[in-house]
Order: structure tokens, then C-alpha cells, then sequence
């Protein structure tokens, strides 16, 4: 468990294994964190020429037990709509000393983040929307379709906004969703238990107030409007054991986010790069730049001066491209206004919030991960819940490989104790 905050600022450096930190991170080091035995320690001081360093400067996941008195937040998407292969749009995971683990958005790309950290999807199943743009979740096809065919056995849940119109809102979104990915609905069901590839949707007002949209298992969260694009935009706070994180979602600065974000541990809150550098690195002419910079989405000095008014214990501006052309005039802009404790985000940066104070470090995650199993056993599946979905003119056209097969079929059923299907 992270002990204690360190303070120290200082420039990220670009991990070896491609992992960029790419920020001034707010700090260093987490010491007597409980490992498995394998992992081994990344830094600190080393006492002997056979032994250990103790401190972890980096999140090996699926190697620290999180405290019952602890939150661990970790950003699976931090950057923009556009692709990019170091920062996907964004997603993040909120987990808790209790068990439960929530995502805030889902935008393109971020399933990948989420997958590396090698979480059971039955822990998966919990999302919540600040909006429906793309990039906040355009993976949410991943998350669906990826967790029921990796073995999820619960429907997956979503909680989202109401739009001004109802087909605005997002129950029409995921009726939309279920249109559009019909075909691969119906092909699955064919053999997947149907459980897993229901979605559940949870669509609350979006002009509610500080209203509480979940509440189970000594777990809060209320939502309160955003101001973004169009009406259908909120920002989240969740709330368990006296700790309190908040999500903005993609905002301009509002008088609910300065009287609701107040008393948070981590408050993340959108921060566009300068309006430059949309022109310069972003392909935009500069009056749209101006434009959705400055009044569609916050400033790195309007964040600064939202934090001032805040003044969360650990703060964190996301939604830019975080590299060396961009990070620098960030940071200064809000440093203009504000002097409290900072991250500028960037993907696979993981929080540790404990009642000593915010730890901030890099995860460590393979580009090969695997789903990982659950204590429940996968579904076996269901045959026979629609007609095939393949017709005699497709099927004719098989080509046979029984013969070589054969023997590797009869070894897996053998094995898994596979009975052959009875004939007709």
C-alpha cells in the first residue's frame, strides 16, 4: 500500500518498454507495498549486492493487493479523437478497496489499456458515460463483444445521460448500438450464453444536480451537467469511505463542477492543450482552434484557476496529446493560476489514494495480454437459442479437415470430458 506522497516534481521519462510518461509527474516512489513474490522491486535504495530496492517506482499489475483503505485509479485513455498509438481517448478505471472497479468512458481505443491490466471481465461490468462522442465511447463495442466472448457471465451495465430529445439520450444510443451491431449479436448468440451480451442501460436526467445515480455497497455516485457541444453532458463524483473522486468528462468551466468537485482526492478534469497547438500539431484552422479550446473545452488556465477554486488533494488535466511540443505550455498555463499538486495525464498512469496522501506512478503492462479468468466459471453456452445463421448454399462450400483433425479433437474432448454430439 502507497504510504506517503513525496512531492517531488519532475519531467517523465520514456519508459523502455514504450510506456511514455510524458509529464511532469507529482511523484516518485511507493514504499511496503504488499507483492507477490515474483514481482520484483524497481527502485530505491539497495542495501546489499544480492538484494532488492524496496520502493516501486512503477504499477506492475496484477502484482499489488489494493487496501481495504485504499483507491487505485488508473487512466486507460487520455488523449483526443483522433487515433494515436501513445495515448488512446478516454477511459478510466476506478478501483476500490472493497472489490468494485468502474470506468468512466470507454473512448476509441482505450480497451487495448484496459485489457493490458489483465482484470477479469466479470470485474468489467460497470461503465459510466459523460457523453456520446466518440472518443469518450467508441470502445464500448470492445468492452461488449470482448468481454462476452472472454468469458463475462453477467449482462454489462451502463449508466448514462438523457439527451434534450430522447433520441439524444443514451438508451436510444444503445438501441442504436444494438442495431448496428445486429449481425454480430445474432451470429454469437448462436453458441455464447446470452447473459453476457445483454447490456443493461441506467439513464438518468441530465440536469440533474449533485444527484445520485448509483448507490450500492457503500458506494455513491451522483452526476451533475456538464457544459460540452450540446445539453447531455455530465461530470461524476464517486464517493466510498470517505474518499471522493471526481470525473469532469469534456467540459467548459461551470458553477456545478466548482460547488460539487469541492473535498476531492483525485479530481480529473479536462485540459486542451493551448489553441496553438491545435494549429500547429492538430491540423485546425485557427478560429476553430480558438473556438474549441476555449469554449467548448477548458484551458490549461481556466483548469488552473477551476483547481485554485477546488483545491483537490491531487489534481489531474487530461484530453491533450502529451508530448514535448505540448506539455510544456500546458504546464506553464496552469501554473499561471495554480500551485497544488498535479498530473498532467498520459495513458497507463496509475493513482494510489490512501489517507497519507496521492501516489502517482507508471503501470508496466504487456502487449500480450490475455483475459484472465474470474471465481466464476465461463458460460458454456447455449446451442440452439436462433436458427444457423448460415445457410446450406454457405455450409456446401466447406472444405473437409476432418482427417487431419482428428486426432487433436479427440484429445480436447477426452480432455475437457466432451461428449460427441448424438446423430440424427
Amino acid at each position: 500500500m502507497a504510504k506517503k506522497n513525496r512531492g517531488i516534481f519532475a519531467i517523465a521519462m520514456t519508459l523502455s518498454i514504450g510506456l511514455a510518461l510524458g509529464a511532469y509527474v507529482g511523484t516518485v516512489g511507493v514504499e511496503n507495498i504488499s507483492l507477490i513474490e515474483e514481482a520484483q522491486a524497481a527502485g530505491g535504495p539497495v542495501k546489499s549486492p544480492t538484494g532488492v530496492a524496496e520502493d516501486r517506482y512503477v504499477y506492475y499489475p496484477g502484482t499489488e493487493e489494493l487496501g481495504p483503505d485504499e483507491m487505485r485509479v488508473i487512466a486507460c485513455g487520455t488523449g483526443m479523437p483522433a487515433a494515436r498509438h501513445g495515448q488512446a481517448a478516454t477511459c478510466f478505471l476506478v478501483e476500490l478497496g472493497n472489490g468494485d472497479k468502474f470506468l468512466f468512458d470507454i473512448g476509441t481505443g482505450s480497451m487495448a489499456n484496459v485489457a493490458a491490466l489483465m482484470i477479469p471481465y466479470d470485474f468489467l461490468d460497470k461503465v459510466f458515460l459523460s457523453h456520446l462522442h466518440t472518443d469518450h465511447w467508441g470502445d464500448f463495442d470492445a468492452l461488449w463483444a470482448g468481454g462476452w466472448t472472454a468469458g463475462r457471465a453477467e449482462a454489462l451495465k451502463i449508466w448514462g445521460p438523457s439527451g434534450a430529445v430522447p433520441e439524444m439520450g443514451t438508451q436510444a444510443a444503445i438501441d442504436g448500438f444494438m442495431k448496428t451491431f445486429h449481425w454480430d449479436y445474432i451470429t454469437r448468440l448462436q453458441k455464447l450464453d446470452p447473459t453476457a451480451g445483454k447490456i443493461e442501460v441506467t439513464e438518468f436526467d441530465y440536469k440533474g444536480e449533485n444527484q445520485v445515480v448509483y448507490q450500492e455497497n457503500g458506494v455513491t455516485i451522483r452526476s451533475w451537467p456538464a457544459i460540452h457541444s450540446g445539453d447531455g453532458s455530465v461530470s461524476y463524483a464517486l464517493e466510498w469511505n470517505d474518499y471522493k473522486f471526481v470525473f469532469g468528462g469534456d467540459t467548459f468551466p461551470n458553477k456545478w463542477f466548482i460547488e460539487h468537485a469541492k473535498d476531492a482526492d483525485l479530481a480529473v478534469h479536462e485540459c486542451m492543450m493551448l489553441p496553438g497547438g491545435g494549429v500547429e500539431f492538430y491540423n485546425q484552422a485557427p478560429p476553430v482552434a480558438l473556438y474549441v479550446f476555449t469554449q467548448i473545452h477548458t484551458s490549461p488556465q481556466a483548469f488552473g484557476k477551476i483547481m485554485s477554486a477546488v483545491t483537490p488533494r491531487h489534481a489531474v488535466a487530461y484530453h491533450f496529446f502529451n508530448e514535448e511540443g505540448t506539455r510544456y505550455g500546458v504546464y506553464e498555463g496552469i501554473r499561471e493560476v495554480y500551485d497544488g499538486p498535479l498530473s498532467l495525464a498520459t495513458d497507463m498512469m496509475v493513482w494510489n489514494v490512501t489517507r497519507e496522501g496521492v501516489t502517482e506512478r507508471m503501470a508496466v503492462a504487456t502487449e500480450e495480454a490475455w483475459s484472465v479468468p474470474g471465481p466464476r466459471k465461463p458460460p458454456a453456452g447455449k446451442p440452439g437459442q436462433v436458427p444457423p445463421q448460415i445457410t446450406d448454399w454457405i455450409n456446401a462450400g466447406k472444405w473437409d479437415v476432418s482427417d487431419v483433425e482428428a486426432g487433436m479433437v479427440g484429445d480436447f474432448m477426452k480432455k475437457y470430458d466432451i461428449k460427441p454430439p448424438k446423430k440424427h
